[in-house]
């Protein structure tokens, strides 16, 4: 069975961050070990308090799950300080497998989730893995991406590493774009009308990861990844009184 690690926040309300990740790794026949950098107190309507962890204690987390288990990927959500990231940064440096980050800066319903001084370190990071997954609204924080302005995608095609921006809608087609340097590629799916959108963006970095670990290409991980997200959505319960949680199950069966 592959390992795979994430390292990202905790979500009380089971939807988002290390939770959703741990049942998406599951959904992909992966074994899932996980980092906690930051404990929520959140449910489907939004943020209520964040303890960042300290990150002496993080590092801990990490160096004790790579001592004892060989990784085959990693996903990486949220990060919410500078130290935070400056760390993570120096662990992974030296490893040789493929690392996705999900830049998270703020939930599906306005809450924030990473200091505002930390933005310039995240950028940084982003260079440093194999993929860096943002929304449209990250993509913008972090790299000036604005849809349809030729001049914002300059910082896009420099990057040294692939940019997967996410939730392009296009009539009835959601698109997420995949950009490497001058080439691009875009995947689409259905767009589905459903309030379920808690840890959307999670569960997805998070089943790219799970992919890469299988040996897919990035790619084929992309399409498998998004074609999980939208039976997760599809199929999602009808709980809590927000921004309701996806169904990890019933996507992990469609993959199947």
């Amino acid at each position: 069975m592959k390992v795979v690690l994430t390292i990202a926040g905790s979500d009380s309300s089971g939807g988002a961050g290390i939770q959703s990740d741990l049942k998406t790794f599951e959904a992909f026949g992966v074994f899932g070990t996980s980092v906690i950098t930051a404990l929520t107190a959140q449910n489907t309507t939004g943020v209520q308090a964040i303890h960042p962890i300290p990150a002496d204690f993080i590092a801990a987390q990490i160096e004790s799950v790579l001592s004892d288990f060989k990784i085959k990927a990693i996903k990486i959500g949220m990060l919410y300080s500078t130290e935070i990231i400056r760390m993570i940064q120096k662990i992974i440096a030296p490893l040789d497998i493929p690392i996705v980050l999900d830049p998270v800066c703020i939930s599906k319903v306005g809450s924030i989730l990473l200091e505002e001084d930390a933005i310039k370190a995240l950028q940084e990071l982003s260079r440093d893995v194999t993929l860096t997954t943002p929304n449209l609204h990250e993509a913008y924080r972090l790299f000036g991406y604005k849809i349809g302005e030729t001049d914002s995608l300059c910082a896009i095609i420099d990057h040294p590493s692939h940019i997967l921006i996410k939730n392009h809608i296009i009539n009835t087609t959601s698109a997420d774009l995949l950009y490497f340097g001058h080439q691009k590629r875009i995947f689409t799916s259905e767009l589905i009308d459903s309030t379920s959108l808690h840890g959307t963006g999670c569960s997805y970095s998070s089943a790219i990861t799970a992919n890469l670990a299988l040996g897919y290409t990035l790619e084929e991980s992309i399409e498998r990844s998004k074609r999980f997200i939208s039976e997760a959505i599809r199929s999602a319960p009808s709980i809590g009184h927000g921004r309701g949680p996806i169904n990890h199950k019933a996507g992990g069966k469609y993959i199947a």
